[in-house]
């Protein structure tokens, strides 16, 4: 037996870390549907039809468009400090917040973005997106007897001067386990603490793996450990909900009580003062902050659709931009009195096959657990043929899309692994580039062919084919760009109709998406990776992110190596992440299209603003609460 593997998060520990590009926009939690990263609702993207696999137009043009724009992560500004002063934020989105404040709760990047002022996370992390000691706790992972110990540090509060406790650490999970839980965030990482599936199925009143140690100290024991759980957003839930608040509220009833979506209570830098819903939100700043009293007196968020985001950017209308589309980036990259910085996003849009249903927990007449809740695939499914997923693939260029709608802030991806995790992304993977003549080939080779004359392909048995496609509204490009992939789909010989003639508004499009509404066949959308690269929260057989109920023996074979304590060994488990994308863009449940870039306009007022991943948060312009302004006028 080896020595006693201790991991607490501080530089010693650099060595079993994993090894990540040092961009990117972190993430709130793993598997966090961004619908588009908090721009417009995700709604695909837009190209030139006339583009062959080369990148070639029609007449011989080249398709490259813009070079890649170079962003700086931070900038300073002249002027001293005010006291106090509003922070005006317009939020960029055509899909209203929930109103859901909440981070066991809610389900769509909106409510994130507003809560993010508020709420608090316990874990903080470096450049690497490795869990340091930076936030409101302490980490240490003990590998030999598989527990994690979480120490809040002296002195975090709600805003209601009540102290953040070790029971309220447990109580997050406690809510997330309850059987009675309404969300999404349930997932293998939690089922993976020891006792927390008889928790679930209701046949123990605790988690047995969840002891509190002392008022602040917290530790879990899990089945087994693993490398990920180094990492932010990598299997540890990182935070804490308020017992002394919630308790009294049935589980059931959480989403929609006043005391989540009226006047809910974090550890955060601001306190919410008031909230329109789907609108606004103000935020006033909590004076016992525990990295300090806040600069800025308060917040005012607006929400602003896409169609007036540059229109209010010219006139000076708030002091930071959230979620700036970037289809319109060459319209507001030079508008006077604003710094616009960027980076890669950790996201990726793309487009999904629906290929089999989600199954609930099955019981048995005593109501003891028989089949956890789980992804059930069908064969049978309309979209359950490789050859057809492949081609639909081939017959749409991406390429295109990014250079010449995106102006370069966006690109083909290659792979559902983010180029920000360096040492998992398989770089030598060609992806699908725009090929419509191996469409057709593969389409032929299958069976889809056309026997009646009508310019479609009928299914390998002689059936008519109709390919039912859901699409988001939001932005100028949402409509252009749905119907560019379906006028591609339809230059290889497939019917692919929008489904009911029309784009969907975000929260209704998830909502019929997670239900397995059987009107879809292929839908298009995004994910917010978070902070690790581990994919079972998306791709694994129990996750109910698995949207499009993809499941496989080979799959469940490489979410279990990853997940395993051989991982620890980091150039293995970076080898098991290479081979598993390599046979996920061969199966491929679902067609990874754009990685993405953020813009975040900066008006000249605000003293300094940095976005640089793992940036000390006490430093001007890193943590909320150093931020400044130097006038009390924009």
């Amino acid at each position: 037996m080896s020595n006693k593997k201790k991991y607490s998060m501080l530089a010693s520990t650099a060595a079993v870390a994993f090894i990540l590009a040092a961009c990117g926009n972190g993430g709130t939690d793993s598997g966090t549907d961004t619908g588009n990263g908090g721009t417009e609702p995700d709604t695909g993207e837009e190209t030139d039809t006339g583009t062959d696999e080369n990148g070639e137009t029609t007449d011989g043009e080249q398709a490259d468009g813009p070079a890649p724009v170079e962003f700086e992560q931070r900038v300073e500004n002249e002027g001293d400090p005010i006291d106090g002063g509003t922070l005006g934020i317009g939020f960029v989105t055509d899909s209203p917040f929930t109103g859901i404040f909440s981070w066991e709760l809610y389900t769509g990047a909106p409510d994130a973005t507003v809560m993010s002022y508020t709420m608090g996370t316990l874990l903080g992390y470096d450049e690497n997106y490795q869990i340091d000691d930076s936030g409101a706790a302490t980490f240490e992972l003990d590998q030999e007897n598989n527990t994690v110990t979480i120490a809040v540090k002296e002195g975090v509060l709600w805003h209601d001067g009540e102290p953040v406790t070790a029971s309220d650490v447990a109580f997050a999970l406690e809510i997330i386990g309850h059987p009675d839980y309404t969300g999404v965030r349930y997932s293998s990482d939690l089922a993976n603490i020891v006792g927390m599936e008889a928790y679930k199925n209701g046949e123990a009143d605790s988690i047995e793996g969840v002891r509190i140690l002392d008022e602040l100290t917290l530790e879990i024991e899990y089945q087994s450990v693993g490398v990920q759980m180094l990492q932010a957003g990598g299997g540890v839930w990182s935070s804490a909900a308020p017992r002394h608040y919630l308790e009294h509220i049935p589980v059931a009833e959480l989403e929609s009580a006043p005391e989540i979506r009226e006047r809910p209570i974090g550890f955060g830098p601001f306190k919410v003062e008031n909230i329109v819903p789907g609108e606004a939100v103000s935020y006033t700043r909590f004076d016992d902050y525990y990295l300090g009293t806040p600069n800025i007196e308060r917040i005012e968020l607006e929400v602003i659709p896409t169609t007036t985001a540059v229109a209010a950017m010219e006139n000076e209308q708030f002091d930071l931009f959230v979620g700036m589309p970037t289809d319109q980036f060459e319209n507001y990259a030079d508008i006077e009195n604003y710094t616009v910085l960027g980076q890669p996003e950790n996201s990726y849009t793309y487009i999904g096959f629906k290929l089999g249903e989600w199954q609930d927990a099955q019981t048995d007449a005593e109501g003891n657990v028989v089949e956890p809740a789980q992804v059930v695939p069908n064969p049978d499914a309309k979209m359950a043929n490789r050859d057809l997923r492949q081609a639909m693939a081939y017959a749409i260029d991406n390429d295109a899309v990014g250079a010449r709608f995106y102006q370069g802030l966006r690109r083909r991806a290659n792979s559902p692994i983010i180029p920000n995790f360096a040492d998992f992304h398989n770089e030598d993977l060609e992806g699908y580039p725009h090929n419509p003549e191996r469409a057709i080939e593969l389409l032929e080779g299958a069976g889809y062919v056309d026997t009646n004359g009508d310019g479609f392909r009928e299914t390998p048995e002689g059936e008519e084919l109709v390919i039912n496609f859901a699409s988001m509204s939001g932005g100028e490009v949402a409509e252009p760009i749905a119907e560019y992939y379906m006028q591609s789909w339809r230059n290889i010989g497939l019917n692919v109709q929008l489904l009911e003639g029309r784009l969907h508004e975000f929260n209704s499009f998830y909502d019929r998406v997670e239900a397995d509404d059987p009107a879809i066949d292929i839908y298009q959308a995004a994910w917010g990776t978070g902070t690790d690269p581990t994919p079972d929260g998306l791709y694994g057989r129990t996750a109910p992110f698995n949207y499009t109920r993809w499941a496989t023996e080979e799959n469940d074979a490489f979410m279990e190596q990853m997940l395993s304590e051989q991982g620890f060994d980091t150039e293995w488990r970076a080898e098991v992440f290479r081979d598993w994308q390599e046979y996920f863009m061969e199966e491929l449940p679902v067609i990874p299209t754009l990685f993405r870039t953020a813009t975040f306009p900066v008006h000249d007022r605000v003293g300094a603003y940095d976005i640089t991943i793992g940036a000390d948060p006490n430093e001007p312009g890193v943590g909320l609460h150093t931020l400044y302004l130097t006038s009390e006028e924009r």
